[in-house]
């Protein structure tokens, strides 16, 4: 079975093809456009011009992620003017995606795809729609199976991808990214629960946004990293506070640090502020509060629920600290531990298209009735 995995919840594009067969996946293709260089002087993701991207880009990577996987093929048997009409009218808002699809349409057959698979929410939902409507109209012009995704699983599912994982279960899954932060019972691949979770802002949106007070630009995660790996010194006694790391619950607040970063910065005078030894020496306290929290929640979430395995995902669970302090947790507690390869940390579509793969029964859904949900939860349905 291959699958079209389809991923548009914020700023980067992604087309993959993936080829399943009894559980095991081969991915074909997995294509990105990244706009971080579009957004790095707003300091974060515009909404109105991520959407903008996606529609320049989605075509021409859906083309490239096909090439790649040796199913793109010139030459259409017909035109069927009655289906285009019926895509053009359920796309009336979005008539430069439109045209783009039409184009791509008319140019090439229908490649020997059995399912696509598309990222529904959570996200942005003027970049969600870009996906769901290429979607909606490949899957009604070509007749191929729909199947609505939550990104959040995705995460999950991606360190499944180009590596083999045993399944043990319980597990406790760690979502860590730019939108996200949550601590999930994993019972079985798709019965999720939520344990814990942000109560404001998610690790990565904290990351970016003190990373802007800094003056650091956009990703801010990188780029905190990238100063706090060059810290050697501690001449300015930054002590940053590490919220809710007492707290008896697994949830996190993450909004506290990103104010006290923001008095810290105030009090300093603007000579020091832009010195290298103070900017990577806050780096390095904001990484550390932020890995010391996360951290500290997945210890107590492993020992409540004797999980027997810890799966991370999510843009964050790329950092070096973060995996680090994780590693010595498992290694304590005795359990398994699995990243997504790096290629997978960040938003993709493999992860999508994997997840009718690997999760049974994944509901499908007709074109005409799909439509994104921004604020859809990892226990919905």
């Amino acid at each position: 079975m291959i699958i079209l995995g389809i991923e548009t919840s914020c700023d980067d594009t992604g087309i993959s093809l993936i080829r399943t067969d009894k559980k095991k996946i081969e991915v074909l293709s997995n294509a990105i456009s990244s706009q971080e260089t579009i957004h790095s002087p707003y300091g974060g993701v515009f909404p109105a011009l991520a959407k903008r991207e996606h529609q320049k880009n989605i075509i021409l990577l859906l083309e490239k992620g096909l090439k790649k996987a040796k199913l793109l093929k010139k030459g259409v048997e017909g035109i069927d003017e009655k289906k285009l009409k019926k895509v053009k009218d359920a796309l009336e808002r979005s008539p430069e995606l439109y045209e783009k699809i039409e184009v791509f349409l008319k140019t090439y057959a229908k490649p020997e795809i059995d399912k696509i698979a598309v990222t529904i929410g959570p996200g942005l939902e003027p970049c969600l729609w870009v996906g769901v409507n290429t979607a909606k109209a490949l899957s009604y012009y070509w007749d191929i199976e729909l199947v609505p995704i939550n990104h959040l699983e995705g995460h999950l599912i991606a360190n499944h991808l180009d590596q083999d994982n045993e399944l043990q279960f319980p597990a406790i899954g760690l979502i860590v990214s730019g939108g996200n932060t949550q601590i999930v019972l994993i019972e079985g691949l798709g019965k999720y629960k939520v344990v814990g979770e942000t109560k404001d802002d998610a690790a990565g949106e904290c990351l970016d946004k003190t990373a802007r007070l800094l003056g650091l630009g956009y990703p801010g995660g990188r780029k905190i990293s990238e100063l706090a790996s060059k810290c050697n010194s501690n001449q300015f006694n930054i002590s940053l506070p590490r919220p809710m790391i007492h707290d008896k619950s697994l949830d996190f607040s993450f909004s506290g640090l990103k104010t006290a970063v923001l008095y810290e910065t105030k009090k300093r005078q603007s000579e020091i502020l832009l010195s290298k030894d103070y900017r990577e020496e806050m780096a390095k306290e904001i990484e550390e509060a932020v890995v010391e929290v996360i951290s500290k929640k997945i210890d107590k979430a492993i020992t409540k629920y004797s999980a027997k395995r810890l799966i991370v995902g999510g843009g964050v669970s790329a950092n070096k600290k973060l995996r680090t302090s994780l590693k010595k947790i498992a290694r304590e507690k005795g359990i398994t531990l699995s990243f997504p390869k790096m290629a997978y940390t960040g938003d993709n579509a493999a992860m999508i298209a994997a997840i009718p793969a690997l999760v049974e029964n994944k509901k499908t859904i007709s074109w005409s009735r799909l439509k994104p949900n921004s604020n859809l939860r990892l226990n919905d349905r």
